[in-house]
C-alpha cells in the first residue's frame, strides 16, 4: 500500500523559503513519479513540481520555475523527496500535497500530474 507523509510547512514572511519534505513507500512499479501539487482555497489543485523516480528528470509549472527545486533521495523501498521553496510570495499560500502517478508533463506552463495516491498534505503559509 502506498503511503505518503509529508512535513515541512508552515508560516513564512514573503520572501523567505522552506523546504517540504515527503516520505514515500510501498510503491508497485507503475509508479515513475513522484511530484507535488497544491491547493489554495477556493482555487482548483495545481501541479508545482515532479521527479523521475528512475533518471530524476525534473518538470515545474512556470511560475515557480526558478523559485522551485525538487530532489530526491531514492532507498530500496522508501523514497524521500524534497521541495525547496526560495522567494515565497502570498500566491504560493496553499495545502502542498506530495503524490505518486506514472508520469507529469509540462503542458502550456502548466504541469499535468495523473496523480493516483497523495499522502495528507502540510500547510504553506505565506504572509507578512
Amino acid at each position: 500500500q502506498v503511503q505518503l507523509v509529508e512535513s515541512g510547512g508552515g508560516l513564512v514572511q514573503p520572501g523567505g523559503s522552506l523546504r517540504l519534505s515527503c516520505s514515500a513507500s510501498g510503491f508497485t512499479s507503475y509508479v515513475h513519479v513522484i511530484g507535488w501539487f497544491r491547493q489554495a482555497p477556493g482555487r482548483e489543485r495545481e501541479g508545482v513540481s515532479c521527479i523521475s523516480r528512475s533518471d530524476g528528470s525534473t518538470y515545474y509549472r512556470d511560475s515557480v520555475k526558478g523559485r522551485f527545486t525538487i530532489s530526491r533521495e531514492n532507498a530500496r523501498d522508501r523514497d524521500t523527496v524534497h521541495l525547496q521553496i526560495d522567494i515565497l510570495n502570498p500566491k504560493d499560500t496553499a495545502v502542498y500535497y506530495c503524490a505518486t502517478a506514472p508520469g507529469c508533463a509540462e503542458v502550456s506552463g502548466a504541469l499535468v500530474i495523473p496523480y493516483d495516491y497523495w499522502g495528507q498534505g502540510t500547510q504553506v503559509t505565506v504572509s507578512s
